[in-house]
């Protein structure tokens, strides 16, 4: 299967067979510039799937579908779309944070706690995800102030560990609320696409509707809504 993910300012692909990873990329926007995810993907994708065994080992496509990046989101979804569409296989979505809560607890070494998914979703607020010590959900995803997520996780068996980009940049609010917020040298903090594989095989987790999750109008809606004086 075919796994790609574009919520975050990262580009993630992975193909996989079964529960094996048989190959990754996570792709870094470059320093002070905007995601590569139009000029990136496709030939990531190309790229894997001939270094699997070309297309006809790949069974489904499956894709993150947010919350995120608006931009990113439409990327993403409008190629996995094609590409299911023109190969013939299956797609499914999944939701980008319960990958990124996959990774949380994919390290046995870590002492076990519950799962607490940050994405940064601007406008000083953060998309957020919770789950339990055995990775079933509690409640999200939602978009939120993120000094609201200590009261919202005030009830979690402790340690509560959180990773992605949200908590990164706002690892002084939830620190200050008690949440374990992983090094900021981990991986775990980035999306990985071996977990939008791993949960499309799921049937708790795969999204046979593939439609993009945004929880909030688009920047641009509020700007024109402004511009045109109405409320």
């Amino acid at each position: 299967m075919l796994g790609i993910d574009t919520a975050t300012p990262d580009v993630a692909v992975a193909v996989g067979r079964g529960v094996d990873c048989l190959g990754e990329k996570q792709i870094q926007p470059l320093a002070g510039e905007r995601p590569r995810h139009t000029s990136a993907l496709l030939p990531a994708v190309e790229e894997l799937v001939a270094e699997a065994g070309g297309w006809e080992t790949v069974d489904r496509v499956a894709v993150g579908l947010g919350p995120g990046s608006f931009t990113g989101l439409r990327i993403g979804i409008a190629t996995a779309r094609g590409l299911a569409r023109a190969h013939g296989v299956e797609l499914t979505g999944v939701g980008a944070l319960a990958a990124l809560a996959c990774g949380i607890g994919e390290q046995d070494e870590r002492e076990s706690g519950s799962r607490l998914a940050v994405i940064d979703a601007r406008r000083g607020e953060v998309f957020a995800l919770f789950r339990g010590v055995d990775g079933g959900a509690i409640w999200g995803p939602i978009v939120v102030a993120p000094n609201k997520l200590g009261s919202l996780v005030e009830e979690a068996s402790r340690p509560v560990q959180a990773a992605g980009d949200g908590a990164l940049r706002f690892r002084t609010e939830l620190e200050a609320a008690g949440i374990d917020v992983l090094p900021g040298a981990d991986p775990t903090h980035r999306l990985s696409a071996r977990h939008v594989c791993a949960l499309s095989s799921d049937p708790r987790e795969a999204l046979t509707g593939v439609k993009p999750v945004y929880l909030r109008e688009p920047d641009a809606k509020l700007w024109r809504e402004r511009d045109s004086g109405n409320p």
